[in-house]
């Protein structure tokens, strides 16, 4: 009796609504009623993340380009339309390209020993306790100073070249890296430790495949926020001594543009440095994510 009420209740909901009809199936013997909704053109967009967020930016620069319109003064701030102009016209003429291919080149460096150095580190900590209190002190003590105050010693130590840029670089992405996969270690379950020695797994295996992919979530964190801090750190530090090897990055390129008062140019570096991060988040570091953890099922 209950069902039958149930089937009709069903029977009368889904007559009166157009966008939901049934179709039957049969499986097993039994007769089965699927529902169907078709999704609006609006709903089908919106689940497209790419979309949502470029929707965001056309906002970000329409409030730009009213707010530089409304104060109007290229000086203190550029519209968006003088400032893509500006970035265009440079990119056009190669300055841009080769400012930004001169930074990537020392930010890559820089970074993969960061990463280097940050693997060890964290090796030598899950080896052993001593290695664990080293490593936790160092953190402690160089995690918190910023790379752009070593920018001195650098200076006196490795003078005006990349081999400065490059140790500020190690600076900032070392410990970051090095902590997040060092907690990332730590937290791996003793459930799924035991998984791993019920299996034989020993040594590296052990550590490649049941460490790293359980902490890999926090390895992945220290590695974007290694790369946000090292390129900070780059741009300020170009800022600061600009040229290296007979050739300047974007920092120096928004520095150059600064003293000759091209404040549209200026903008044009900027937004250069923010559309590279873009790139790398959404294509290199989503590329990783969805490769690795979302593949694995460790997604926290």
């Amino acid at each position: 009796m209950s069902e039958a009420i149930a089937i009709d209740f069903s029977q009368r909901a889904t007559s009166k609504r157009a966008e939901i009809f049934n179709k039957d199936v049969e499986g097993g013997g039994e007769e089965l009623t699927v529902i169907n909704q078709k999704l609006s053109t609006f709903e089908v967009l919106y689940r497209e993340p790419a979309l949502r967020k470029l929707v965001i930016l056309v906002v970000l620069a329409c409030i730009w380009e009213i707010y530089g319109r409304t104060l109007n003064n290229e000086l203190l701030f550029p519209t968006f339309t003088a400032t893509a102009s500006a970035f265009f016209s440079s990119l056009i003429n190669g300055t841009l390209l080769a400012a930004a291919w001169v930074s990537l080149k020392v930010l890559l460096m820089g970074y993969a020993i960061g990463i280097g150095l940050a693997a060890v580190l964290t090796a030598v900590a899950i080896a052993s306790r001593i290695g664990t209190d080293f490593l936790e002190t160092m953190t402690s003590m160089f995690n918190p100073l910023p790379a752009i105050a070593l920018l001195p010693l650098a200076l006196i130590w490795f003078g005006l070249g990349n081999a400065s840029l490059i140790f500020v670089l190690v600076h900032s992405v070392t410990w970051a890296i090095a902590l997040n996969t060092h907690s990332g270690f730590l937290g791996v379950s003793k459930t799924l430790k035991m998984v791993g020695r019920n299996y034989g797994l020993k040594g590296f295996a052990f550590i490649t495949k049941i460490l790293i992919p359980a902490a890999f979530p926090s390895i992945l964190t220290g590695l974007k926020i290694g790369w946000a801090f090292a390129w900070r750190t780059l741009i300020a530090a170009e800022l600061v001594f600009g040229v290296s090897s007979g050739s300047g990055g974007l920092g120096w390129f928004i520095f150059e543009n600064k003293n000759m008062l091209d404040i549209p140019m200026v903008f044009a570096g900027l937004l250069t440095v923010i559309l590279i991060g873009l790139v790398v988040e959404n294509l290199v570091f989503r590329t990783i994510e969805r490769r690795t953890i979302q593949r694995w099922g460790v997604q926290h």
